[in-house]
């Protein structure tokens, strides 16, 4: 028997709950609550402001940086089989988006 990783691209909002530390807690999905069930996995990568040509005011701060993070999840307090989630939060936005989903 083999084993079989299935990944969907979405590019879904989500809603993520975080911890006081600034780590997820849960994502709510598709109406369904996923609890953080592993050590997520956290980076930023960098917009390419030469190409989508991106203009801001003066000021506004950091628009360049995406930050991503890999949580793995399982519905609510069950033992239902994680699933591996890749969430990104684009700069100037307050949206956190879905943008890969992974069964293990």
């Amino acid at each position: 028997m083999t084993a079989t990783v299935s990944e969907t691209t979405l590019n879904a909002p989500v809603d993520v709950r975080f911890t006081a530390a600034g780590t997820p807690l849960a994502v709510r999905y598709d109406g369904r609550v996923w609890a953080v069930a592993a050590e997520p996995l956290h980076w930023f990568t960098r917009d390419s402001w030469w190409e989508t040509q991106r203009t801001v005011p003066l000021g506004v701060g950091n628009v360049v940086d995406i930050e991503h993070w890999r949580v793995q999840v399982r519905l609510g307090s069950s033992t239902s089989a994680l699933r591996t989630l890749e969430l990104r939060r684009d700069p100037l936005s307050d949206q956190w988006l879905l943008e890969t989903v992974t069964d293990n």
